[in-house]
């Protein structure tokens, strides 16, 4: 599973990397919805959501479906306006703005899409003018609850009004906490999006793609990024309708998400955490499914309950589960592509044992895998 951004033939100087006030603000936004995810910021989650206004809160509440469990591509309105060339506004107000110029249909889709959805790739026409697609639309936000429903149905019916609303909120947001955080972390991003340009005008795209996350990379023929998510997804870099390039964007509220928008007919956009936790480099998707298949087995639990305490040979394995060497050695080799033994040679036997490491971190490598 991931997502593919063909960018054959873009040159360098197409490849963006820049801080968003408007994407942090709704990662920010987000956080606050979703606290669960973010664990390392539960200080600031729990102050800034204290300190809010009874009226401010209800009506984030009432719009989460926009940043909750999943997020809305108006936060990135820049990348559907071919004229500015992959780059966002440099103050939340700008950002607005920007959000402001794109057309009713394609507010309204962006807002009521959900980027996770099977049908998030195929494009399609708006809630606006198209009955099943406004139909759709309203069952998924029906499925969040009456409050979303309600909104769903009022940004439909007058999309100029709520789209006022939206903005209103925004606004409010950067008044009561969002102005402090965005003096507190431009600078950092900034730097971030400098340093990250820098690494790819002297080492090149593989590099700086390297330095945005373990699972942002070159594919072989570096035709494609490719980034490892849960999710197939497919666009291009390269369609001149919506202006060649790719924007990145850092976040430092980002970590675990790494954000990859490529609905049709919008530039390209990866925004991912400008500062993570220290661990080792997570597992891919493929290998974190691998290691979840092997251990789905009851013979190789089994297996795995021994090798926990002590090392085994295949002979002992076997005398212990009554199965023959050959089966034993077949549920070792799963068990070993997968990563979650051990092995070294004593004499002219062979030992196996369960790598505790690895396993005690299955758990974090999941739902950062799921989260991703």
């Amino acid at each position: 599973m991931s997502v593919w951004i063909d960018i054959a033939g873009l040159p360098d100087e197409r490849i963006v990397f820049t801080p968003s006030p408007l994407s942090e603000l709704g990662f920010a936004l987000h956080t606050l919805a979703e606290p669960a995810h973010h664990p390392g910021l539960h200080g600031w989650t729990t102050a800034t959501t204290a300190a809010l206004k009874p009226d401010l809160a209800d009506r984030l509440h009432e719009a989460v479906f926009l940043w909750g469990s999943t997020f809305s591509d108006i936060t990135a309105a820049f990348a559907a306006l071919p004229e500015r060339a992959g780059q966002p506004g440099t103050t939340l107000a700008e950002d607005l703005d920007l959000l402001d110029r794109l057309a009713d249909e394609r507010y309204v889709a962006a807002a009521l899409e959900i980027s996770c959805s099977s049908t998030y790739c195929e494009g399609g026409p708006s809630p606006l003018v198209d009955a099943r697609a406004r139909e759709q639309a309203l069952a998924r936000a029906t499925a969040r609850g009456p409050r979303q429903a309600d909104f769903a149905r009022r940004l439909l019916a007058d999309p100029p009004a709520v789209r006022a609303w939206i903005r209103r909120l925004f606004e409010d947001c950067e008044q009561a906490f969002f102005a402090d955080v965005w003096q507190r972390v431009r600078m950092q991003l900034a730097a971030d999006a400098r340093h990250k340009t820098e690494v790819l005008r002297r080492k090149g795209l593989a590099e700086a793609l390297a330095e945005v996350s373990p699972a942002v990379s070159l594919d072989e023929e570096r035709s494609r990024i490719v980034v490892d998510k849960m999710a197939h997804g497919r666009t291009t870099a390269v369609d001149p309708a919506v202006g060649a390039g790719v924007t990145f964007i850092p976040s430092t509220f980002g970590w675990p998400h790494l954000l990859s928008l490529h609905a049709p007919g919008w530039r390209p956009v990866i925004v991912y955490p400008a500062a993570a936790p220290e661990m080792s480099n997570p597992p891919s998707v493929e290998l974190l499914e691998g290691r979840l298949a092997a251990l789905a087995h009851p013979m190789r639990i089994r297996i795995c309950r021994a090798l926990a305490r002590t090392a085994h040979t295949t002979g002992e394995l076997a005398a212990a589960n009554g199965i023959s060497a050959p089966e034993v050695s077949r549920h070792i080799a799963t068990l070993k592509k997968a990563g979650l033994l051990q092995t070294r040679r004593r004499g002219r036997y062979v030992l196996h044992q369960l790598d505790l490491q690895v396993v005690a971190r299955l758990g974090s490598d999941f739902l950062e895998g799921v989260l991703r």
